[in-house]
């Protein structure tokens, strides 16, 4: 591409935004963008465009464990000022509805301004949550870096992911939440351009499930191609549900939801279906019942990192992402609480961890590496190590063997709450990354160290959607991960990079396998 001409295509796309977004202010009118199933009016908000709750598929009642289709064209314009219906799922905090196959929009301008387009994939185990949380607002990563961003609802749970293919029911059943973003990345491709985005520049990105759902789509053949860079934030995810163990816990839904069979299932009133999900997960025998992405050897063909990284996404250029104390989170009772002894350790860790080390001669290891530390902070940071570090090592590992472009990030930005004795936990780095620590629930603090560090994350997620790598800006150098070095960012109030870091906990826990409880 000729840098000259692609820069005076950029200064005369950001020079012309302006001016559209103050002649809709001065107007009056709200924005309307057209799509290829109709036109659909937005708001204007503090001079961003915004389309909520933009159709990108029909009711899925209709078609309950199938693939969803596309909507219907219709007449008019579409309101388009308020978020659609969340997936009908358990503590369900807004309005749900199996016609849930919404997205929204966040835009400087409806030009041809060919911008990068970011679209986020909502966390919550596969289970819960949508597109609408307001840490997910697009509006100031769209106001910091002149892209377009994108949010969306689809099919949770046993609607999206229960695999009933051996039962009797539709083959694509197990992954039919991953087929809505498939169709909502689609409709990006087809549509996004009237939003001033570029659909050959195109990020998805995603925290917790949402990340685990993107490295899903880089093992997904319908998915690889709607997409040209990614980004895993704790997205720890390296199997899938093994197709046994997914026909066992939908014969479980099944027989607690009352239905002999999928054509019952199929027939009983969403409400109790979402009961029955509330179940205790047969296999874990704790939690609700666990439905995510499933190896039907079609729709997904492989696991997302096993037997080794997919060498047909080896092109797509990768962030994966974790928290430095992700298990605070889970135990944050525990935590406020402060006692945990040595007496109660040994119990509390082997109810926490995934891989499977004796407590004790954990326990014996972090007192010689950290010997100041209370037999609390020993838990926070023996359970993040062997619970949900490894899948983000296997992942960046894995890749780096395929000499793939990969670069890892480590947060360790304390939460400010209670003395900082959650440290960095899980999904503390959304409100960074969206540049939202002044929203609902950021927990980030908004003091200057947290809006400096949130300039800066945002920027490294701006720079891999504009130009398929993260560096730029105010970061320093950040190199690729690769296994000699393993070089890390640390994103903290003075953000650097670190070769291996934690290196004597990685190695503790390397001698057992990661794997996946009940997948």
């Amino acid at each position: 591409m000729n840098d000259k001409v692609d820069r005076r295509t950029v200064l005369g796309v950001m020079a012309a935004a302006p001016m559209i977004v103050a002649a809709t202010r001065a107007s009056g009118t709200s924005p309307i963008a057209t799509t290829r199933h109709g036109r659909v009016r937005g708001s204007l908000e503090r001079d961003v465009l915004v389309f909520r709750g933009v159709r990108y598929g029909a009711d899925t009642g209709p078609r309950r464990f199938r693939r969803a289709v596309p909507p219907e064209a219709w007449t008019g314009i579409a309101d388009a000022t308020r978020y659609g219906a969340a997936a009908p799922q358990t503590r369900a905090d807004e309005p749900t509805s199996e016609d849930c196959l919404f997205l929204n929009v966040w835009a400087p301008a409806l030009d041809a301004g060919r911008r990068p387009v970011m679209v986020y994939l909502h966390g919550g185990a596969h289970a819960h949550g949508s597109g609408s949380d307001p840490l997910y607002d697009g509006g100031n990563l769209v106001r910091r870096g002149d892209v377009v961003v994108v949010t969306l609802n689809h099919r949770l749970a046993g609607l999206g992911y229960a695999y009933l293919a051996q039962l009797g029911g539709p083959a694509e059943s197990g992954n039919v939440g991953n087929l809505d973003s498939i169709l909502a990345l689609q409709w990006v491709r087809d549509n996004i351009a009237g939003f001033g985005g570029d659909p050959g520049r195109v990020m998805v990105f995603g925290q917790s499930g949402g990340g685990a759902k993107v490295v899903t789509l880089m093992a997904m053949p319908e998915g690889r191609p709607l997409f040209h860079s990614a980004a895993t934030m704790s997205g720890q995810h390296v199997t899938a549900a093994g197709p046994m163990h997914a026909t066992e816990r939908a014969r479980a839904w099944m027989a607690k939801a009352g239905a002999a069979d999928v054509a019952a299932l199929q027939a009983l009133p969403v409400e109790r279906l979402v009961e029955a999900m509330a179940m205790t997960d047969p296999l874990e025998n704790k939690g609700e019942i666990s439905f995510v992405s499933t190896l039907d050897h079609g729709v997904l063909p492989r696991h997302p990192f096993v037997p080794d990284a997919p060498r047909e996404a080896a092109h797509i250029p990768l962030i994966v992402g974790n928290t430095h104390d992700e298990t605070a989170l889970w135990i944050e009772k525990m935590l406020r609480a402060g006692d945990t002894t040595w007496e109660n350790l040994p119990q509390r860790l082997a109810s926490q961890t995934v891989k499977d080390l004796a407590p004790d001669h954990v326990i014996r290891r972090y007192r010689e590496l950290y010997p100041d530390r209370t037999p609390g902070q020993i838990l926070l940071a023996a359970t993040t190590a062997g619970r949900s570090w490894p899948g983000h090592l296997i992942q960046a590992e894995e890749r780096a063997k395929l000499g793939a472009p990969t670069w890892m990030y480590q947060l360790d930005f304390p939460c400010p709450e209670a003395g900082g004795i959650f440290g960095a936990f899980h999904s503390l780095d959304i409100p960074l990354v969206f540049d939202n620590v002044d929203a609902p629930g950021a927990r980030t603090g908004n003091g200057a160290d947290a809006r400096r560090l949130a300039g800066q994350m945002a920027d490294a997620f701006i720079a891999l959607a504009a130009r398929g790598d993260p560096n730029g800006g105010a970061l320093p150098a950040w190199p690729q991960f690769e296994l000699t070095q393993r070089p890390t960012m640390i994103f903290d109030r003075q953000v650097r990079i670190q070769n291996d870091p934690r290196r004597e906990e990685r190695l503790l826990f390397s001698v057992a396998p990661y794997i996946k409880p009940g997948g």
